[in-house]
């Protein structure tokens, strides 16, 4: 018996009338997920295509697709890294005992992958697990279907944390992010701020020791590392530099930080799906990446001789922290940013004009997309409408 075919058999059960028609959300989950619904509307009813909003959230987690390799194989060469450093023959944690087959050699990439995929994979375990009861929960209370948005939202959290971040915190940012950040507000298509950022932003204020610092971005107990971005934050890019990172290195990703933000490469690959598929807006990336460019020019311009900050090269704040990752996959989310095309630019230059200020005026924060992206949220409705506004006075002045 085919999937289809047993998928039809108990849908009865779930239909109305049925003895599981409460659960009907639940069969919709799993049946639109495997197959693509007969119902979907084709030809030309549609502006852009015949897409659903199920496929298109799919398309965003096929992108993540490299920063999750990325994540996987980095976390581990980092942590292998640490225990060479330590002299620590063995991790001290449950992750000991598969890691007896690999061992903890750096240059042995299958030891580095499988000993990041143990920390990558309980974050996500749990992101999942817990965002998913919340989405389930809301879907069964409202009567509506299971909105794969989630999915997105979980892989998303899960790849903008640190590697040593307690699991319990885990779940309690992906339940504020969910709850108080989506749900609250109707749920998938009325969230005015991006779900997996609002998760993150609630950690960051409640448990600050956790999610920055030294300590966090290797998951070895006992050993402290600054990102390249912590270290500019000190003394600028010589400070960089000097902690052993170069350019290409900050590019392709091999040095600490969130799971999946360190590699501007595997970012650009999946920017590329994301941009060929049409599932992102070349506007809003574009938009970020002009906004940050100007600012950290400007800034270059003025100078300081108290803040080596000024003097970060835009080529620097492209690479390191979670710019390259915020660009791509959370200041283009579709429900949150602005949705008209020159709003988008708008939007996009906010955003990267915001997270260079808080980079070089806030020293004590260095990273600001987050912030960047939750702030230009907030002003996307406001946006939208003056460039709306502005467009029917345009037109009016035309036809009179």
């Amino acid at each position: 018996m085919s999937a289809r075919d047993f998928l039809d058999r108990i849908e009865p059960h779930f239909t109305t009338g049925g003895k599981f028609e409460k659960y009907y959300g639940l069969y919709e989950m799993v049946d639109t997920f495997l197959y693509t619904p007969s119902d979907v509307t084709r030809g030309k009813t549609h502006v852009r295509d015949g897409n659903d909003l199920k496929r298109t959230m799919t398309f965003v987690v096929v992108a993540t697709f490299f920063c999750i390799l990325m994540a996987m194989y980095n976390t581990g060469y980092q942590a292998n890294l640490a225990m060479e450093a330590m002299g620590l023959e063995k991790a001290n944690s449950w992750r000991s005992i598969p890691m007896m087959l690999f061992g903890y050699n750096p240059m042995n990439p299958l030891s580095n992958f499988v000993h990041g995929a143990l920390y990558f994979l309980p974050i996500y375990i749990v992101t999942l697990a817990v965002g998913g009861v919340w989405e389930v929960l809301f879907a069964t209370v409202r009567g509506h279907e299971v909105n794969e948005g989630f999915l997105v939202s979980s892989m998303l959290y899960t790849l903008i944390m640190p590697p040593d971040m307690p699991l319990w915190q885990v779940a309690l940012g992906i339940s504020f992010g969910i709850v108080i950040g989506k749900e609250v507000f109707g749920g998938t298509g009325k969230n005015f701020l991006n779900p997996a950022l609002t998760g993150r932003a609630f950690l960051y204020f409640a448990y600050p020791a956790s999610i920055s610092g030294d300590s966090v971005w290797v998951g070895v107990d006992g050993y402290t590392m600054a990102t390249p971005l912590g270290l500019a934050a000190q003394g600028g890019v010589n400070a960089v530099h000097e902690g052993g990172y170069g350019w290409f290195q900050s590019f392709m990703g091999f040095m600490p930080g969130c799971l999946g933000e360190t590699s501007t490469l595997a970012i650009m690959i999946g920017a590329a799906f994301l941009l060929y598929t049409r599932v992102a807006s070349y506007r809003i990336m574009a938009g970020v990446l002009i906004g940050m460019i100007a600012t950290s020019l400007l800034f270059n311009v003025i100078g300081s001789d108290s803040n080596p900050m000024f003097a970060f090269p835009w080529y620097w704040h492209l690479t390191v922290g979670g710019f390259a990752f915020g660009m791509v996959y959370m200041a283009t989310d579709p429900v949150s940013a602005a949705m008209t095309n020159t709003g988008r630019w708008i939007f996009g230059f906010l955003v990267g004009m915001m997270t260079v200020l808080i980079r070089v005026v806030n020293p004590a924060f260095p990273e600001g997309i987050m912030l960047a992206i939750l702030f230009s949220n907030m002003f996307a409705p406001i946006i939208d409408y003056f460039v709306v506004q502005a467009n029917i006075r345009r037109r009016i002045k035309r036809h009179v």
